[in-house]
């Protein structure tokens, strides 16, 4: 196989991992972002909506509108911090639950058709990779432009 620009592949498999992955969020609140808004609150420990806004790398001021319209469907809901009563924690509810695992269940399908005839090892090989390339990623932010 012939060498390529890494990131004309990177931009190539967004590409087509979004035509594969998005169709599973058409009505879903805020598509593909909505469901990694919901994921994040189900899986990770998060304690406010900025922190959630900057793990997410979603500006501080769109945040609200995300979890408007999740909350909206009842899917998610904003609680008190018990520890700061300034602060609002974002919640998944037991509806937000239900539709992840059933948004869950259809994106591994997709996910699996975009993998294709890849086989198990070497799709997980990627995927590990590229978990680790997308924390060091965040964990280093923007390089500062001269």
């Amino acid at each position: 196989m012939e060498a390529c620009d890494l990131g004309w592949s990177i931009a190539m498999i967004g590409r087509g991992y979004s035509a594969f992955v998005d169709p599973v969020f058409a009505s879903f609140p805020r598509g593909a972002r909505g469901y990694q808004l919901l994921h994040t609150v189900i899986h990770k420990n998060v304690e406010s909506q900025t922190a959630l806004a900057d793990y997410l790398g979603i500006d501080r001021t769109v945040m609200p509108y995300f979890v408007d319209d999740l909350q909206a469907e009842g899917l998610v809901e904003r609680r008190d911090d018990p520890a700061d009563r300034r602060r609002r924690i974002v919640a998944a509810t037991p509806k937000g639950e239900q539709q992840y695992r059933t948004l869950s269940a259809q994106v591994l399908a997709a996910e699996r058709e975009f993998f294709g005839e890849l086989p198990d090892p070497e799709r997980s090989a990627f995927i590990d990779t590229l978990s680790t390339l997308a924390h060091r990623g965040r964990a280093l932010g923007a390089p500062t432009r001269r």
